[in-house]
């Protein structure tokens, strides 16, 4: 890949990034209602001044006016980004939305990355099993669980999760990220209890992500048995699991390398429901309290941040995916 073409990609993810940018900032300005009322008529209880006051003062407090021509907003706001600022929340009054994002981040990293690589694993195995012995009842069994797993969204799977393994077997706790009793650092019981509070949402993660891959790997499997290398393997007398795994598998998942950066940047931002149900620290439980509460710059700075999380990883998977295949041509 020349330096060009990588420039060009990288210009192309920039200008992404920027059309997020206004998008973010336009829409949500755009929804009705705002943190600032609310919060306008208890001060003025609390501290017996007028809400005209009150409004002024939690304005001037949060930098933030939704009566300020839209224009001057995204200049404040832009000049902000521009230093990584990403503002101050309006209801957790002087916590700023790069801690809460800094604070939250990792545990949802964690919950991802793990679903992701349990599910794309046991996918693409399911998925190369399927294609080399079409006429199993593996198909089927595969095929019917990735039709009821896409059929119910995945807040339905956490939900019962946690009815049945929390509330009824109580085999696991209700909320958390680990247990309050252990010291956190790098050591064993720390360790086992951030896997064990985080045992549900990767379940979760994985049972609604599992058939996906598996179909997709299937279909990717089919079309590389015809290729005339497959035969030639064949022919040579080569096992059928060295085809399998060296020649099948190998192909076969160099195009699922972009659709796993995109699940992974899909993962972050669908989290919310998953993380609320089980009050899951990350960044999707703190994106829905935003949401419920109308906290602004906290909304606007998650969803910001999650976009640009998302292009930089397809820009990632797009580089690497060149590299990998030494079929693709870099065009101009």
């Amino acid at each position: 890949m020349t330096l060009v073409i990588v420039l060009k990609r990288i210009g192309m993810a920039f200008v992404t990034v920027c059309l997020a940018t206004v998008m973010t900032f336009i829409l949500l300005r755009l929804t009705p209602g705002n943190a600032i009322d609310g919060w306008a008529r208890d001060y003025a209880t609390q501290f017996g001044i007028t809400l005209e006051e009150a409004y002024r003062r939690i304005a001037a407090m949060i930098n933030y006016n939704p009566n300020e021509p839209l224009h001057e907003q995204f200049i404040r706001y832009i000049s902000g980004l521009l230093q990584g600022n990403l503002g101050v929340s309006m209801v957790y009054q002087q916590i700023t939305v790069n801690s809460i994002i800094a604070n939250a981040m990792p545990w949802t990293i964690f919950v991802a990355t793990i679903s992701l690589l349990i599910s794309f694993v046991i996918g693409m195995l399911l998925g190369v099993r399927m294609a080399w012995k079409r006429n199993s009842i593996l198909e089927p069994s595969v095929s019917l669980f990735t039709v009821i797993t896409s059929a119910i969204p995945d807040f339905i799977f956490a939900i019962l999760l946690l009815v049945v393994f929390a509330y009824g077997l109580d085999w696991f706790p209700v909320n958390g990220a680990y247990d309050p009793f252990v010291t956190p650092g790098f050591n064993i019981d720390f360790i086992v209890s951030v896997l064990y509070y985080a045992a549900m949402p990767i379940l979760t993660f994985v049972i609604t992500n599992i058939g996906g891959w598996a179909l997709m790997m299937k279909g990717n499997a089919v079309s590389i048995l015809g290729e005339d290398y497959i035969i030639a393997a064949k022919a040579r007398g080569i096992s059928d699991s060295v085809i399998m795994n060296r020649y099948v598998m190998k192909n076969a998942m160099l195009p699922m390398i972009t659709m796993l950066a995109v699940t992974f940047g899909g993962m972050l931002g669908g989290a919310t429901l998953i993380e609320n149900i089980f009050q899951y620290p990350g960044i999707g439980y703190f994106l829905g309290e935003a949401t419920r509460t109308r906290d602004y710059t906290v909304m606007q700075g998650i969803m910001l941040f999650l976009s640009v999380t998302m292009i930089v990883a397809n820009l990632i998977a797009d580089l690497v995916y060149s590299k990998l295949d030494p079929r693709i041509k870099v065009e101009g």
